[in-house]
């Protein structure tokens, strides 16, 4: 048994040092960061995967703002793949594989189709791939329905416009406004079908200039996978759905089974990137990296919703993590990124993290009262609040025995919820509106900061950070105080 020295500090515990600064203007600051190899972000903020946080519809409002998703994994392997999909075709120049149906379906099944993938058209195609004609929503405005067969209902391959596929974003805007069309098929010499450039996705360039996308200028997005032998299914579904990164989800990073199975996923997939955690400690982020893993995830027991503390006694206040697992990473010379995740309930809190050590947050409980996370709000004690639960407490850990079992959550047998040990709570939060008013509070605050550090970006900040210990009478003094706030 020993005591470690010194005492370990969170958030409210330090204040940073002012410092003389070159910066003018807070808009002359560069908030981008390395998010994991060779993607970047211009918002350092993750969102959770949590299945209170992010689905693909928070993943998409993530990516747009310049920040990314992670999809959560309490679902099948099949339907976390259709949720990175979804995220995938939202936006970019080239739908390469559009929603396309044969000409002897029904306006009824072309309508379902359309509903279930939330497109406003379809591509009609032959067994062969090549195209036949493009059926949209003001087509089955106006046709009779009644069984009626697409091929009827479509605009025929010889009225279409189509484009060749070395078509730039300028041409296809030009022949798009020539011909007054908001739809592009992109076609081969055979007239097989490649893909389908939109209008509305052009424009989505210039109305999201600061989006996380990929080389094909889709947007990114992550998805979680567990650490059992069955999960290297669920990562290989979601590489070929097209994750950009994969999210190692356990509460206790630094075990064995977590670094074989890092070990293992390098192996089947050399070329996927690897956020592996959770680690508190200088050893436990350097071991991960050693396994393989591209970026370390930081954080035991900070989160509002995480009571991992309280049940198991074990943790570290997340400043002293961040601190201890980047030093862990320096010493080693192992130049990984760092996502501090958990305890960001401000922007002050989100800049001493970075300050700290880390490249990046995750967000959880800050997020689940945002529109974009699953569920719907509702109204208790006359306000509007939405719920939030921790992965580990007691329904999240059922509905993770239901997906893994394939059963049905309420055959249960009753005496499997009293062998399960939450390490979380089920909660509400205030409804927050859209998830990309918190992101401008958060970045703002951010570029504040790093004109208050003497910073143009986030690694100036890291080298000139100065912590100052304070006491509960100096928090108090930060905040509001003798006054009545309107």
């Amino acid at each position: 048994m020993k005591i470690r020295p010194n005492k370990g500090l969170t958030f409210d515990d330090v204040l940073l040092l002012p410092k003389r600064s070159p910066v003018i203007s807070r808009q002359d600051v560069d908030t981008s960061t390395r998010l994991v190899g060779d993607i970047r972000i211009k918002l350092p903020v993750v969102s959770a995967n949590m299945d209170t946080v992010t689905e693909g519809t928070m993943a998409i409002a993530m990516a747009r703002a310049g920040g990314i998703g992670i999809i959560h994994r309490f679902m099948t392997p099949e339907m976390q793949a259709e949720q990175v999909n979804f995220v995938k075709r939202t936006y970019g120049y080239i739908i390469e594989k559009p929603y396309a149906i044969a000409p002897e379906a029904t306006v009824a099944q072309a309508e379902a189709a359309m509903r279930r993938w939330q497109v406003s058209g379809l591509v009609v195609v032959d067994p062969e791939g090549r195209l036949l004609g493009l059926l949209t929503r003001r087509d089955l405005g106006i046709s009779p329905k009644n069984g009626r067969e697409v091929r009827l209902a479509m605009t025929p391959r010889e009225r279409l416009i189509t484009a060749g596929p070395h078509v730039t974003p300028e041409q296809a805007r030009h022949i798009m406004y020539e011909h007054r069309v908001e739809k592009l098929p992109v076609v081969d010499e055979a007239d097989h079908l490649l893909g389908l450039i939109t209008m509305r996705d052009l424009t989505k360039f210039e109305r999201y200039p600061l989006a996380t996308v990929d080389g094909k200028d889709r947007l990114r997005v992550g998805a979680a996978v567990g650490v059992t032998e069955n999960e290297l299914k669920r990562a290989e579904v979601l590489l070929e759905a097209g994750a950009d990164l994969l999210v190692l989800d356990i509460a206790h990073g630094h075990a064995d089974h977590c670094l074989r199975f890092v070990r293992q996923l390098k192996t089947a997939f050399p070329r996927a990137l690897i956020v592996a955690g959770n680690v508190a400690t200088a050893e436990g982020a350097r071991d991960l990296a050693q396994a393989g893993a591209d970026a370390i995830k930081v954080g035991i027991g900070p989160g509002s919703i995480c009571t991992t503390r309280i049940v198991t006694g074990f943790g570290v206040p997340q400043l002293t993590a961040i601190m201890d697992s980047r030093k862990g990473l320096v010493k080693d010379g192992l130049d990984l990124p760092i996502i501090a995740d958990g305890g960001i309930r401000n922007s002050g809190d989100m800049v001493k993290a970075l300050a700290s050590g880390a490249d990046s947050v995750m967000i959880g409980s800050l997020f689940a009262g945002c529109d974009e996370a699953p569920g719907v709000p509702v109204i208790r004690d006359g306000r509007k609040v939405k719920v939030v639960r921790g992965m580990a407490s007691l329904g999240a850990a059922m509905g993770r025995r239901q997906v893994e079992r394939g059963e049905d959550e309420s055959a249960e047998d009753p005496e499997d919820w009293s062998k399960v040990v939450p390490e979380g709570v089920e909660a509400v939060v205030p409804y927050r509106g859209q998830v990309s008013e918190i992101l401008y509070q958060l970045v703002g605050g951010l570029r504040s900061a790093l004109s208050y550090g003497g910073a143009r970006n986030i690694p100036e900040l890291q080298i000139n950070a100065e912590f100052v210990e304070i006491t509960p009478a100096g928090m108090s003094e930060s905040r509001s105080h003798d006054v009545d706030r309107v």
